[in-house]
C-alpha cells in the first residue's frame, strides 16, 4: 500500500562512506610504508585502519567538533580554575590515538620496553598518524606535540628522567592531577606572542631565576608575559620560550605544580577558529609562572627546534592524509551516483579530474613517507641531509596543495559535500591550519635558503641524490636543470625562493614515483607537474594518460 504521506522514494544516493579499512583500501599508502621500512607494522596498521574508518570513529569526530571545548576561568566562588572542558568524544579519540602509540612510538626504546624496537618507528608511527588524521585531525595536535617534545626533553637529563616515563607510554590520562600522580601526560608548546608571530626573537616574555640565584640549565625560573596561541591548553606541561639575561631560553612549564596547585598560567579566552574546532587554542598570561630551563640560557631556539622539526613532519603527513580522505570520499561518491544516464565515474571529465587529484595524493604520500624514513635513519649522511632540507620543502608543498585539492574533491560530490553531516566541510576548514602551524610558506622558504647558505654540504648531498634518481627521464632532467639554474644565481634566491621550494618538492616526488609507482601514475604526474603544461585547475592535461588505471588504484572500493 502506498504511503499517503510520502512524496518520493530516495534513490541514487551513495551509501555512507564508513566501516572502511583506511589502510587496507589505500594501495599508495601500503606501498609507501613498506618501501620506506615500516612494513613490520602492517598487521597493526590494518587493525588500526579498521578502527579509524569505522562508523563509531566518524560519530566521535562529529561529536567532538559539534561540541567544541569550553573555557572555565573561575569557579562559582570566584576562584581561578583555568580549565577547558571537552566533549567525552574528544577524550575517546585521544585514548584511541595514544593507545596506538602516536604520542610516543618513535621513542619507546628510550624507556626500555623490551618488546619495542627503535628501527623504522618514525615510518610506522607516521602511518598510524596518517590513518588517525582521517578519523579526526583536531585531536592530533596534543598527540603530535607530545611525541615531538621528547628530543627537547632529552637535552636536560634530570628533567627527562622525571617526565619521559609519563610521556613515552601508550596511554592517555585526562585527570587534572600533578604529573607525578598520573600514568601519562601530554606536552604542549608555547612560542607565539602578539608582537612577534613567527619572529620568536621578538618575544618579550621574561624569565628570572627563582630565589635570586644565578640560574642555568635545569634551574627553576619565574616567567612573566603572554602567549598568543597556546594549543591544547590542558596539556600537563608546555615547552615555552622566554627571555633570560643571556637571550631566549626554553622552559618546561607545568600546568599544575607538584603540590597540586595551579601554576600561574591564566587562560584569557579560547580562539574562535576557522577549523580545528575539536582542539582548544588559548590566549594565556603568565604571572611569575614556574618553569625549568632546558639547555643553556640563550639557547632556547636551538633547544626547541627539534620539536618544531618533528611537528613539521606531522603537518605534512596530516595534509597528505586529509587529501587522501577527501579523494576517497569523492571516488566513493562517483562510483555510486549517476547523472545524465551514466555513472559519474564513467564520464570522461569526471575521470580526468579524479585521476588528476589522485596523482597529487600519491605524490604527497610518497614524499611524506620518504621524509619519515629520513627521521629514522638520520645517522646516515644522506638521510640526515634529506631531513634537514626536505622537511621544510615537504611541509611547504603538501600543506599548500591540500586546500585546493580538498575543494576540488568537494566539487565532485556537489552539494552533499557542502553540508556539515559529512566530513568534507570539516576537512576543508581544517586544511589551511597545517600551512600556518610551525612555519607558514614564506618562513619555510626562508628556512630552505638558510640551509643553502649555512649548510651548503647538506644541499649538495640532496641535489646529488636527486641527480642520481633522475635517470634518463627528460622531464625530470629538465626540472633538475631548472633548480640548478636557480641555485647558480644566489643574488636572486630570495625572489625565487618559492619557485625553488616547489620545484624541489615536485622533483623529489617525481623521482620517487618514477622508481616505485605504477607507470601510469609516474608518467602522468611527471608530465603534468614537471612538464611545460600551464594549468591552474585540476582535470587538464591528463587526457592521454591511463586514467582508468590511476583511478582504480586510488579507489577505496578496489
Amino acid at each position: 500500500m502506498t504511503n499517503p504521506f510520502s512524496t518520493h522514494t530516495v534513490t541514487n544516493q551513495p551509501p555512507p562512506f564508513e566501516d572502511v579499512n583506511l589502510y587496507a583500501s589505500d594501495a599508495a599508502l601500503q606501498d609507501a610504508v613498506t618501501r620506506e621500512g615500516g612494513g613490520h607494522a602492517a598487521r597493526s596498521l590494518v587493525a588500526f585502519g579498521l578502527v579509524c574508518g569505522s562508523s563509531d570513529a566518524g560519530e566521535r569526530a562529529r561529536l567532538a567538533n559539534e561540541n567544541p571545548p569550553r573555557l572555565e576561568t573561575h569557579d562559582h566562588q570566584g576562584r581561578r580554575t583555568d580549565v577547558v572542558h571537552y566533549h567525552p568524544a574528544y577524550h575517546e579519540l585521544m585514548e584511541i590515538s595514544c593507545a596506538e602509540g602516536l604520542n610516543c612510538a618513535s621513542w619507546l626504546n628510550l624507556v626500555k620496553k623490551a618488546d619495542e624496537s627503535a628501527a623504522d618507528q618514525q615510518v610506522a608511527r607516521a602511518a598510524g598518524f596518517y590513518l588517525a588524521c582521517q578519523m579526526e585531525p583536531g585531536h592530533l595536535c596534543p598527540v603530535s606535540m607530545t611525541h615531538a617534545s621528547v628530543p627537547t626533553l632529552l637535552l636536560q637529563p634530570e628533567i627527562a628522567e622525571n617526565w619521559l616515563p609519563k610521556v613515552v607510554t601508550r596511554s592517555y590520562d585526562a585527570r587534572r592531577e600533578p604529573a607525578d600522580t598520573k600514568r601519562a601526560v601530554t606536552i604542549g608548546m608555547g612560542m607565539t606572542e602578539k608582537q612577534g608571530g613567527s619572529d620568536v626573537l621578538a618575544n618579550t616574555t621574561s624569565a628570572e631565576s627563582a630565589g635570586g640565584g644565578t640560574g642555568g640549565a635545569g634551574c627553576e625560573y619565574l616567567l612573566t608575559g603572554h602567549k598568543w596561541f597556546l594549543s591544547a591548553p590542558m596539556s600537563d606541561a608546555f615547552l615555552m620560550l622566554a627571555q633570560t639575561k643571556a637571550g631566549p631560553g626554553c622552559f618546561l612549564v607545568p600546568r599544575l605544580l607538584p603540590d597540586g596547585t595551579r601554576n600561574e598560567l591564566a587562560l584569557q579566552r579560547l580562539k574562535s577558529k576557522l577549523g580545528n574546532r575539536s582542539n582548544a587554542t588559548a590566549e594565556v598570561e603568565l604571572q611569575c609562572a614556574h618553569g625549568w630551563l632546558i639547555g643553556e640560557p640563550g639557547n632556547g631556539v636551538a633547544s626547541i627546534i627539534e620539536m618544531v622539526t618533528q611537528t613539521r613532519l606531522d603537518c605534512a603527513v596530516s595534509s597528505a592524509a586529509m587529501m587522501r580522505h577527501a579523494l576517497a570520499q569523492a571516488i566513493h561518491h562517483v562510483e555510486h551516483r549517476s547523472a545524465f544516464g551514466r555513472k559519474l565515474v564513467e564520464q570522461p571529465l569526471m575521470i580526468q579530474v579524479l585521476a588528476d587529484l589522485a596523482l597529487d595524493v600519491e605524490a604527497a604520500t610518497a614524499l611524506v613517507f620518504r621524509l619519515a624514513r629520513s627521521f629514522d635513519r638520520r645517522q646516515d649522511e644522506h638521510a640526515s641531509a634529506w631531513q634537514r632540507l626536505m622537511t621544510p620543502v615537504t611541509k611547504y608543498w603538501t600543506t599548500k596543495i591540500a586546500p585546493q585539492l580538498i575543494y576540488e574533491a568537494m566539487e565532485c560530490m556537489g552539494g552533499n559535500a557542502y553540508v556539515e553531516e559529512l566530513p568534507m566541510a570539516r576537512l576543508y576548514r581544517e586544511a589551511p591550519v597545517n600551512a600556518i602551524w610551525e612555519g607558514s610558506g614564506n618562513v619555510l622558504a626562508l628556512d630552505v635558503l638558510r640551509v643553502l647558505q649555512r649548510e651548503p654540504d647538506v644541499a649538495r648531498v640532496v641535489m646529488d641524490d636527486l641527480a642520481d634518481a633522475v635517470g634518463g627521464d627528460p622531464h625530470l632532467k629538465a626540472a633538475l636543470s631548472r633548480i640548478e639554474s636557480i641555485l647558480h644565481e644566489p643574488r636572486l634566491l630570495d625572489a625565487r625562493a618559492r619557485a625553488l621550494v616547489e620545484g624541489l618538492a615536485a622533483l623529489a616526488a617525481g623521482t620517487i614515483l618514477r622508481s616505485h609507482a605504477p607507470s601510469a601514475v609516474a608518467d602522468a604526474f611527471i608530465a603534468t607537474r614537471l612538464g611545460s603544461l600551464n594549468r591552474q585547475t585540476y582535470g587538464q592535461g591528463v587526457d592521454w594518460a591511463d586514467t582508468a588505471a590511476i583511478l582504480q588504484r586510488a579507489s577505496p572500493n578496489r
